[in-house]
């Protein structure tokens, strides 16, 4: 038997620190956004304990794989929530999650969130869910449900987290990946928007340190610092989409270029016996990474494995695809180059390069780095 104390008021949930009203309130405002996402695949509305839809369209695959990625989009929600900004956040975590799905070669089929909050503020909530509505939009990706959990006394009440999952499917025999890179391929570089979704913590130390605020103008970036910083990632899944369908493309794999940088994502694709030689001098790295790189005497090194330094994806062709695979990615208006080559690896370092290999588990290929990066 419960015991009680006497003369002690009535403790309800929202005197806990959780407000059921409000988060109803979210969900009204943002349902709108989420249903633009469904096409006629998407069976049933918003609101249901499981998001439905209709995967009729794998009977016509020989071999149907479901592949699956899940990620959040770290602390660049601590300047999200600084600036009062909440709105570009959503796109940010879609490019984290669903890009990982076409890097295998996947077509998304759908998109679920979750949010985690100190107190639910039902326009800021449903200013994060329209974010990530409108980035499924862009992507073909529908947003089928989501989780909104207040956690009094956990995260405080300005505080929030965000994470995302993904499901696609690809073809078993059309599966990217390292089984299909050989020696004479060709690298091509897509670029970046700009910081993207990793390295924030670096970021954020080093203008800490420098005593630079959000709201400060930076000439060499023509906006303010908060601006640069929540700068979207850029989404790629159509433009990688656009190859993996094109005839005149031999594409061999995908790799997005996230947390650990350049090298230590694209030798994840990379098989054992080669080496992608990648030339450090073949782009202009954007002026916020030379920023950071100047006001925190952050080592070139350093640097190079944490952020993106301009690359966001890099997709690894035939050699006789490099100039198709350049004009597709630019024609959906992402600027892209050659990067690098594939060959056989000998084992040598060549002089001034630097080698990176076994990265995030991964027993593959090697990534050689060569010359000096150029800056504006």
């Amino acid at each position: 038997m419960s015991e009680t104390r006497p003369n002690s008021a009535p403790i309800t949930y929202a005197q806990a620190g959780v407000d059921t009203e409000a988060g109803d309130k979210a969900v009204e405002l943002m349902k709108d956004a989420v249903r633009a996402t469904h096409g006629p695949a998407v069976v049933g509305g918003v609101g249901g304990f499981a998001g439905l839809v209709d995967v009729s369209a794998l009977r016509g695959y020989r071999r149907p794989l479901l592949a699956t990625s899940t990620d959040g989009v770290g602390t660049k929600v601590a300047v999200a929530q600084a600036l009062d900004i909440h709105h570009t956040i959503g796109h940010d975590l879609v490019g984290m999650v669903v890009d990982d799905i076409v890097v295998v070669g996947a077509r998304p089929l759908l998109m679920t969130d979750y949010i985690a909050t100190g107190k639910v503020v039902p326009e800021r909530v449903a200013d994060i869910v329209r974010g990530i509505a409108e980035a499924c939009a862009v992507v073909g990706t529908p947003l089928l449900g989501g989780e909104t959990a207040e956690h009094p006394g956990l995260l405080a009440p300005d505080e929030y987290d965000v994470a995302g999952a993904a499901t696609g499917v690809v073809e078993a025999d059309a599966v990217l990946g390292a089984e299909r890179v050989r020696p004479a391929d060709v690298v091509v570089a897509m670029a970046s928007s700009g910081l993207h979704s990793n390295g924030y913590s670096l970021v954020r130390r080093v203008l800490d340190v420098a005593g630079w605020g959000y709201e400060r103008e930076v000439p060499e970036l023509g906006r303010t610092l908060g601006e640069e910083l929540l700068e979207p990632t850029r989404l790629y899944t159509p433009a990688c989409l656009d190859l993996i369908e094109d005839d005149g493309v031999e594409l061999h794999a995908l790799s997005h270029v996230t947390g650990g940088g350049l090298a230590a994502n694209l030798a994840r694709v990379l098989p054992q016996g080669v080496v992608a030689d990648v030339e450090r001098a073949s782009w202009v790295v954007p002026p916020v990474f030379e920023l950071v790189r100047g006001l925190g005497q952050v080592p070139w090194h350093d640097l190079e494995g944490t952020l993106n330094l301009g690359v966001g994806m890099v997709a690894v062709v035939a050699a006789d695809s490099a100039d198709a695979t350049v004009a597709a990615v630019r024609a959906r208006g992402i600027d892209a180059w050659v990067l690098g080559r594939v060959t056989d690896d000998d084992g040598a370092h060549a002089p001034g390069g630097d080698v990176v290999r076994g990265t995030k588990g991964v027993d593959g290929g090697a990534v050689r780095l060569h010359g000096s990066y150029r800056t504006a």
